[in-house]
């Protein structure tokens, strides 16, 4: 497998996307944040002091994922047409599930966006809640599925909570 990031000399390169068609593109990204129950229950119950916990990771979410390019150096500047935070408790897990979703039309995928979006939702979870418990960890964040482009669609099999 060759990376296309490196030019002939070994050195970094931003990939040239001129001569691809655009198309829609649509890239899920997945991952988890682990807590105590009773920070789960504090978070659930809206008792955390800082506020809404879910909804101010969410928007902080979907912030994170229209500036990807630039906080990772070779992602493209992309115009997201759409980009969605959804969150699923699992209180067997003691855990919450972040799924960012992002649609685009353009030259190049959104991967790194939806990923992106995950991360910062699970670490604005954590920063909300780090007074009740320093020992949460956020984990399995992966790429669920992506669409459009030329290498097609992917989608990931055999994760926690898929179906």
């Amino acid at each position: 497998m060759q990376f296309n990031h490196f030019d002939n000399g070994g050195n970094a390169v931003m990939v040239n996307v001129s001569d691809k068609d655009a198309t829609k593109r649509t890239a899920v990204a997945k991952g988890f944040i682990s807590m105590k129950a009773a920070t789960l229950e504090l978070l659930e119950s809206g008792q955390v002091g800082k506020g809404d916990v879910l909804g101010v990771a969410r928007v902080a979410g979907i912030m994170a994922a229209k500036r990807t390019s630039e906080l990772i150096p070779m992602c493209h500047t992309l115009y997201l047409e759409s980009c969605s935070i959804d969150f699923k408790v699992h209180r067997e897990h003691s855990e919450v599930e972040a799924v960012c979703t992002v649609v685009t039309s353009g030259k190049t995928g959104v991967e790194m966006e939806a990923v992106v979006g995950v991360n910062v939702a699970l670490m604005t979870i954590y920063d909300m809640c780090k007074s009740a418990d320093r020992a949460m960890t956020m984990h399995g964040i992966y790429l669920a599925e992506k669409h459009g482009g030329k290498s097609g669609s992917y989608v990931a099999e055999g994760r926690r909570y898929e179906g």
